[in-house]
């Protein structure tokens, strides 16, 4: 079937509008818009009609062109409306780019079927894709702003049930590294776990089992900059809630969730934090990153150094000896007694590269063990009843336990 022939088949279903004929041979030709496709059929139809002197054509023609379109509603005659409702809504957010969706009714959806079933071109595109196109080319010219097809950082959705847009507002966020400098914090909101975060006696009504975190502390600050709903923080792996986090801290990335600003000085957004967290906390090397960076930082494998301050009972030979042995040594691992209730009772095998005696004491010691990732190194000290293997209490032969820890080092 030629076009014209196609053309002419859809319009024996009623009065369609240029936008509507054009875009079912969007697919063909390029620089043109679909009205001006539709517009370019309808007039080489006009002209078809006039040589053949076909009455049939020239009614269709004049009906087309006097009557609604049954297949939009006319709804492109609204695209300047459109762009304009859009505009508003996005005014209360700041966004370098934009991206443009459409909600179809079920007519419309309805009425699309129809059109490709009666004319079976091969070329058409959807009735909503040449929306969003049209309507963002009109914030584009408006506003200045430019379209991203692939990861805009605000979506304008036309409603067209209810005539009305609203907002798919993509996150923001921050990377950076934080050094936790006191003990007894832990890195992220934790639900009491009696009431699930409800409130009880047991956590005074607040819903949690610690009154502050890492996230916490740098939560409000975050919230007041953006402006956003509520924010996200994920964490490079995490310490122990009595450990320090030294060195040059461990990488997180935090998300501002619906910000209406995305320009934040990270510079001021980072001295706020600090001094507001009055040494609890230090936060370093904030820079804004894409989505993709949290699923790369959960993934890390990063080597660790920990610093250890354990009890015991043996000599500083004894301590050295075990330390030797256990430098280089392949670890095997069970999920430790202390977090069996909150995660699965899993075996991993992982590496010490190297254990140093850093001080010693007739009951204390100070060690410093460099190795892999996601090794449990309080129990690589206590041995935790046999569920790690080998470890410096069996080497030695006596009870020892981490009385102090420090991460040096997270990757």
């Amino acid at each position: 079937m030629t076009i014209l022939e196609t053309a002419r088949k859809i319009l024996n279903e009623g009065p369609i509008c240029d936008h509507c004929l054009g875009r079912q041979f969007a697919k063909l030709s390029t620089g043109l818009s679909n009205d001006k496709r539709g517009e370019a059929i309808k007039l080489v139809l006009a002209m078809q009609a006039s040589a053949d002197n076909d009455t049939g054509l020239q009614e269709e023609l004049k009906n087309t062109s006097e009557n609604k379109c049954w297949v939009c509603n006319d709804l492109f005659l609204d695209l300047d409306l459109w762009a304009e409702k859009s505009i508003h809504v996005l005014s209360d957010y700041e966004y370098d780019n934009f991206l443009v969706g459409t909600r179809v009714t079920g007519l419309l959806a309805e009425n699309e079927e129809i059109v490709w079933a009666e004319g079976r071109s091969t070329f058409a595109e959807p009735l909503k894709t040449e929306l969003n196109r049209e309507v963002g080319k009109r914030i584009e010219k408006m506003t200045g702003k430019r379209a991203n097809l692939k990861k805009p950082q605000i979506v304008a959705l036309l409603g067209l049930e209810n005539d009305d847009v609203e907002l798919e507002v993509n996150s923001l966020y921050i990377y950076g590294r934080y050094r936790k400098l006191i003990r007894g914090i832990p890195q992220t909101r934790w639900p009491c776990r009696e009431c699930g975060g409800r409130g009880c006696e047991r956590c005074d009504n607040t819903g949690r089992m610690y009154q502050e975190s890492v996230d916490e502390l740098i939560r409000p600050h975050l919230i007041a900059s953006a402006c956003c709903y509520d924010t996200a923080f994920h964490g490079a792996g995490r310490e122990d809630i009595d450990a320090l986090m030294l060195g040059d801290g461990r990488s997180f990335v935090v998300e501002a969730k619906r910000p209406h600003i995305r320009n934040i000085d990270l510079d001021a957004l980072s001295s706020r934090i600090n001094t507001e967290a009055e040494g609890k906390i230090e936060v370093l090397g904030l820079k804004f990153v894409e989505s993709e960076t949290v699923e790369q930082l959960k993934s890390m494998k990063a080597d660790k150094i920990y610093r250890l301050k354990i009890m015991h009972s043996t000599s500083e030979e004894k301590l050295k000896s075990s330390l030797n042995i256990i430098s280089g040594t392949l670890i095997k691992q069970k999920t430790p007694t202390r977090v069996l209730h909150r995660r699965g009772d899993l075996e991993r095998m992982r590496r010490v590269h190297s254990a140093d005696l850093e001080s010693y004491s007739e009951n204390t010691a100070v060690l410093v063990i460099f190795c892999e990732g996601g090794l449990y190194v309080k129990e690589l000290v206590s041995g935790d009843g046999g569920r790690t293997v080998p470890s410096i209490s069996s080497l030695m032969g006596c009870e020892a336990k981490v009385i102090e820890l420090e991460v040096i080092k997270a990757g």
